[in-house]
């Protein structure tokens, strides 16, 4: 969330920045109201000044010209409030501004390519998709996953089952020994204000499930992704900078509607309402974010390297980031049925742009600053099983297991 003071001092600035993130937000109409209420405090302030003058002077004839004052002051305050709202609910939807090193453009198509690991391998057979190979032991159930919730989701069964929560270990396991993440199991449920926090509410509402409550109980919804409560820990708090920088890592589901995807990835795992991601967080001083996002982009690209799949790292431009990020690489692993590279993680930095929504600061010193954070798929388990059964596949059907994963599979070699 931007600071107002700052868009009025720089108003030009902000205004070419925010047309680079494809907003829509009416940044004129934002001053007008800011000129508004400026001009309602003044006659705020005036006329408690002439009451608090008036309440010196014991003259009866100024009871009633108190009294009016009162009222004048009431609906000042009251008109104040619905400006005040105005500008909120403006400055809610407006996205993060880009760092300098990002490219300028409207959509993907100005992504910028940085550079590709792995090579890919060359089948000697037909390759089958993922949902093929699962579809041979049943192991991806579609069939009961739809009975059972409907469309975008998934059972799987047996060794897929072991897989998936394989992949969950070795990446937990990783993150926390090689790279010192500190682990966290938190709550899946989390209130309003924990969403607005990270930039999902107000303006990504429609792609949130939310649970259906009792009407004087506070709104509650199922997190997208862990970033949302890994980040909020620090939430109204000041941390001593001294302890900084704090990284956090979580295994969770996520739950998303995928507003706006109708008719994309219909078939398989590539897009779930439900899906595990293993998710790191880092809190840091501002000023270190970008060479932190270097490090959490690292992290997410060692689980990669140690299963021996292709993958390529791109920088999103302007155009394509997230709402709240002002730098994001994307992280793409090779598909060998799509015989495409598909998006496995994104990694941003977020600058202070959260930490300012929740009201997350740290103290050096004598001064006191909001945070910088970030957040990154460290990685998204279902797209990762995608690629690995397929990149591991053999002639018959079966799918060979990566040495570093073999102890987390009861030592098989192949599923």
């Amino acid at each position: 969330m931007h600071n107002i003071k700052d868009i009025r001092k720089n108003f030009e600035v902000y205004k070419k920045k925010i047309s680079e993130r494809n907003s829509s937000v009416d940044l004129n109409l934002l001053m007008k109201f800011d000129e508004e209420n400026r001009d309602l405090i003044q006659k705020k302030e005036k006329k408690e000044q002439e009451k608090k003058l008036l309440s010196k002077s014991k003259e009866p004839s100024n009871f009633e010209l108190s009294k009016k004052l009162s009222i004048d002051i009431n609906e000042i305050s009251r008109l104040q409030n619905e400006i005040q709202n105005k500008i909120f609910n403006i400055l809610s939807n407006i996205p993060n501004i880009s760092h300098q090193d990002v490219p300028i453009g409207k959509d993907e198509r100005s992504n910028e390519m940085m550079y590709n690991r792995g090579d890919i391998r060359k089948f000697d057979f037909k390759i089958k998709s993922h949902v093929d190979i699962g579809e041979i032991n049943n192991q991806i159930d579609f069939k009961n996953s739809s009975k059972l919730s409907g469309s975008r989701f998934v059972v799987l069964n047996s060794n897929f089952a072991l897989l998936e929560r394989a992949l969950i270990n070795f990446m937990l396991d990783t993150h926390i020994s090689k790279f010192s993440y500190k682990e966290i199991s938190p709550p899946l449920l989390v209130n309003e204000n924990i969403m607005f926090g990270t930039g999902q509410l107000p303006k990504f509402e429609e792609d949130q499930f939310e649970i259906k409550l009792n009407k004087d109980e506070e709104r509650k919804f199922l997190i997208p992704t862990a970033e949302v409560v890994l980040t909020n820990l620090v939430r109204d708090t000041i941390i001593d900078a001294k302890i900084l920088p704090l990284r956090y890592v979580a295994a969770t589901p996520c739950f998303r509607k995928e507003a706006g995807s109708y008719g994309k990835d219909t078939k398989g795992l590539m897009r779930q309402h439900q899906f595990y991601k293993v998710e790191l967080v880092s809190i840091v001083d501002p000023k270190n974010c970008i060479s932190e996002l270097d490090r959490m982009l690292n992290c997410a690209e060692e689980i990669l390297k140690l299963l021996e799949i292709p993958y390529q790292v791109v920088l999103l431009s302007s155009g394509d980031m997230g709402f709240s990020a002002e730098k994001t690489f994307d992280i793409e692993v090779w598909v060998p049925s799509e015989n495409k590279y598909r998006e496995i993680s994104s990694c941003s930095s977020c600058g202070s742009f959260q930490a300012r929504r929740m009201n997350a600061k740290f103290k050096s010193n004598d001064s006191t600053d909001f945070l910088g954070t970030l957040n990154g798929s460290g990685l998204a388990v279902g797209r990762l099983m995608i690629s690995l059964i397929e990149n591991y596949q053999n002639v018959d059907g079966s799918v060979s297991i990566p040495n570093v994963l073999k102890k987390y599979m009861n030592n098989l070699d192949k599923i």
